[in-house]
């Protein structure tokens, strides 16, 4: 039965691998990448891991050639239960979120949070301006991507060059992104219909003192 399935730790680091390609927004990773990533010298031997994935049940070959996993509740069960989770700087309107240049750093996330197939960044919350709920400045934000929300949602915004974030309301031809703040300065900032957010806030995780 696939519930009975257990994984080498070789391969679990294949998985890991392939998971943290493909939530970087890449294609699945080729042998030679594979080879690269977990430290071998031969091909061959990326190729040996990756048929014993197939066996096992966790990638296949589609009938376009591309691999894909394909039993990602088994996979889940083996200890390779998180993703790479890019932490992103300071973002400029026109740079894509997940750019190289934006990336500070990669932080391990639970599946059961980050679920694939969707890709997630974190952020670091600015200012008080949602502070009452539940975000404080300095927090890390997990948001995942999408350029879609519902009224109430809140979502992450480039609004005058730098990312903000805010409750996302529809009404008619206008956006309008709500603060939620115990400061009275912030109000809410209206847009146009052309607006895209870029991702909606999954959790947050309260700044650390050291």
């Amino acid at each position: 039965m696939q519930n009975s399935v257990t994984f080498s730790k070789i391969e679990q680091e294949a998985i890991r691998f392939i998971r943290n390609t493909l939530q970087k927004g890449a294609d699945f990773p080729s042998v030679r990448e594979l080879m690269v990533g977990l430290g071998y010298k031969s091909p061959r031997s990326a190729a040996v891991v990756l048929s014993h994935l197939v066996e096992k049940g966790s990638v296949r070959k589609t009938s376009a050639g591309n691999w894909q996993f394909i039993d990602q509740e088994a996979v889940s069960q083996v200890a390779v239960q998180t993703v790479n989770i890019p932490l992103v700087g300071d973002v400029a309107c026109g740079t894509p979120i997940l750019a190289e240049e934006n990336i500070e750093a990669f932080i391990p996330v639970s599946l059961k949070l980050a679920v694939p197939p969707h890709q997630y960044f974190f952020l670091h919350a600015k200012g008080d301006s949602m502070d009452q709920a539940g975000i404080q400045n300095g927090d890390l934000v997990l948001i995942r991507r999408q350029n879609s929300a519902n009224n109430g949602d809140k979502v992450v915004a480039l609004v005058n060059d730098e990312a903000t974030l805010k409750e996302f309301y529809h009404q008619g031809d206008l956006v309008i992104l709500k603060p939620k703040s115990s400061n009275k300065r912030h109000q809410p900032i209206v847009l146009t219909t052309d607006f895209q957010i870029q991702g909606i806030v999954v959790s947050t995780i309260p700044k650390f003192d050291n």
